[in-house]
């Protein structure tokens, strides 16, 4: 069976595990320690992608025979990246760009298959439609340390869920990881997803 295969998911996101949980298929959560760097010199898809599949070479050399997949998920208005903020006045100044407007979220993964050396790397994006907040809004957010460790300063699976209109795409891929791709990218390694309840998914 296909499942027997191990997978790696090298990210210590706990929204990340959640996502791939949804799949079925058994893993394992080995943190890759890859610092990632923001590069304005890279346009916005090949950078999700590079990142992702440092991420993913930086755990796979650890296992002969295993599944490592990995992500990054960046947010980008008119051009400029937003990663995570450093601070509480970071974070403010982010939402304020963010605003009434609408950005795009591009998430990249990798899948490596350490025993064939097969790799597979894409990207994913989605928009996302923010409302006009007001200053308070921002504040409260802030206030509840929601955004700090969110790329773009919020998070779509928590409070941040207010600060939105709509979302056009995939909305896994805002909280980090697109399953839909995903799922059909892990067919071509030979996994399928609730393979273990049906013949196709």
């Amino acid at each position: 069976m296909s499942n027997i295969r191990t997978i790696i998911l090298a990210s210590g996101s706990s929204r990340r595990r959640e996502i791939l949980e949804k799949t079925g298929l058994k893993f394992k959560v080995d943190k890759s320690n890859y610092k990632e760097k923001l590069d304005p010199g890279l346009k916005p898809h090949d950078l999700a992608r590079f990142l992702s599949s440092e991420k993913a070479r930086h755990v796979a050399h650890r296992y002969r025979n295993a599944l490592v997949i990995a992500a990054d998920t960046i947010v980008v208005l008119e051009g400029r990246f937003f990663g995570k903020p450093r601070n509480k006045e970071q974070a403010k100044e982010m939402l304020k760009i963010l605003s009434g407007k609408a950005h795009s979220v591009i998430t990249g993964f990798t899948i490596i298959d350490t025993a064939t050396k097969k790799e597979l790397t894409t990207s994913v994006e989605s928009k996302v439609f923010f409302k006009r907040l007001s200053v308070n809004e921002i504040e409260a957010y802030i206030r509840s340390g929601e955004p700090l460790d969110k790329a773009g300063a919020y998070a779509v699976q928590g409070l941040g869920a207010v600060l939105i209109k709509r979302i056009e795409g995939d909305f896994f891929n805002v909280m980090g990881l697109p399953l839909h791709a995903l799922t059909r990218s892990l067919k071509k390694f030979g996994i399928k997803a609730l393979n273990h309840l049906s013949g196709s998914f």
